[in-house]
């Protein structure tokens, strides 16, 4: 509040972290948001502009979500970040960097100086940091905003640099004769995540991918039948089983009503989930463009880090664990589930469902 002059403040609400200035042409109105509110919310907020503070721990989705709305309004646009491994914070430097309609900046601590030149953290300071117990990935990360360095304590990382290397993130076509089976994870205030998957032989196919927060299913259903794609399996995680006081029905029951039959996944320890995806990744073939959001997430999925005791525990919820549970429910159908491959069920379109008459 010390950056905004007190003549020129209208009114502020601590609660919801806004204040609204006085201006020559009418008031204008800063707030800070949290992006874990939903897509729903940033839409309804109709900014001129934004500034995403740590853009590289983002969901990608908030920048799709935000762009259309700034184009409108012929507004702009600040990332301000440290890298976190080649993420979309990698791929939107690259692209910056290279187009004159953007500005892009890249500092490390050699750069980062005071008003006299004089560097704000300097090699003795590092150093430091080195001798006390920081990694030299952290390091690199954190000083030299390296990108290459290994997204600390992230599951997957191994698994999606070898998809990368084997050319297993590129053009995936979707084949009209092979069903699709969806995955999802089930959420309502927090996103909902599905994955779209062709399996032939060993293969699995993810062709597509949608996120989103704050809908009810019969959204998502309307989503499923507005694609060209002929569905086989649906699979969910066992929460959908549980019952809703107010109605006594479960979720399992709406879909069904509405034209969805899911194959109930079991309830399994997150670290052998964690090790069933693991083990799973390594067959998996991802489409670039319509997999981009859970493809960033499987990058970015990762433990929480005790600065105090130097170590890595259980895995961060945050963005990206929408669309990791999501695969999961296919690794562990796979290998926990007992649902092989090859033990394929009646293929199901759902075309067969009048979802608005049921």
């Amino acid at each position: 509040m010390d950056h905004f002059p007190k003549q020129i403040i209208a009114r502020k609400n601590d609660q919801e972290m806004l204040v609204e200035v006085k201006g020559e042409k009418g008031h204008s109105i800063y707030q800070v948001v949290g992006t874990d509110k939903g897509m729903d919310y940033l839409r309804g907020t109709n900014p001129v502009g934004v500034i995403f503070s740590e853009y590289s721990r983002m969901s990608p989705a908030v920048w799709d979500t935000i762009r259309p709305i700034l184009r409108e309004n012929e507004g702009w646009a600040i990332f301000a970040y440290t890298p976190w491994g080649e993420n979309h914070g990698y791929d939107l430097y690259n692209m910056a960097k290279d187009n004159d309609e953007w500005f892009a900046s890249f500092l490390t601590v050699d750069d980062t100086v005071d008003h006299d030149g004089k560097r704000l953290i300097s090699d003795a300071d590092v150093e430091e940091e080195r001798k006390s117990g920081m990694s030299k990935e952290m390091v690199a990360q954190e000083f030299y905003c390296s990108f290459q360095s290994a997204l600390p304590g992230a599951y997957f990382a191994s698994e999606m640099e070898s998809a990368l290397e084997q050319g297993r993130i590129t053009q995936v076509a979707y084949e009209p004769e092979i069903p699709v089976s969806t995955y999802w994870d089930l959420g309502l205030a927090d996103a909902n995540a599905i994955w779209f998957a062709q399996h032939v032989g060993n293969e699995t196919r993810l062709i597509d991918y949608y996120e989103n927060s704050g809908e009810g299913l019969v959204h998502y259903i309307q989503l499923l039948r507005s694609k060209e794609y002929v569905y086989d399996r649906h699979h969910a995680p066992h929460d959908i089983e549980v019952r809703e006081f107010s109605t006594g029905r479960s979720r399992r029951d709406t879909a069904l009503n509405l034209g969805i039959d899911f194959i109930v996944g079991k309830k399994i320890d997150k670290m052998e989930s964690i090790d069933s995806l693991r083990r799973y990744l390594g067959r998996c073939w991802f489409d670039q463009v319509k997999c981009k959001v859970g493809i960033a997430a499987l990058r970015n999925y990762h433990k929480a880090f005790n600065d105090k005791t130097r170590t890595f525990s259980s895995p961060v919820h945050d963005w990206s664990s929408h669309g990791v549970d999501a695969l999961m429910e296919c690794s562990n159908a796979y290998y926990l589930d007992g649902f092989e491959d090859t033990n394929r069920k009646q293929t199901q379109t759902l075309n067969d469902y009048d979802i608005f008459n049921s």
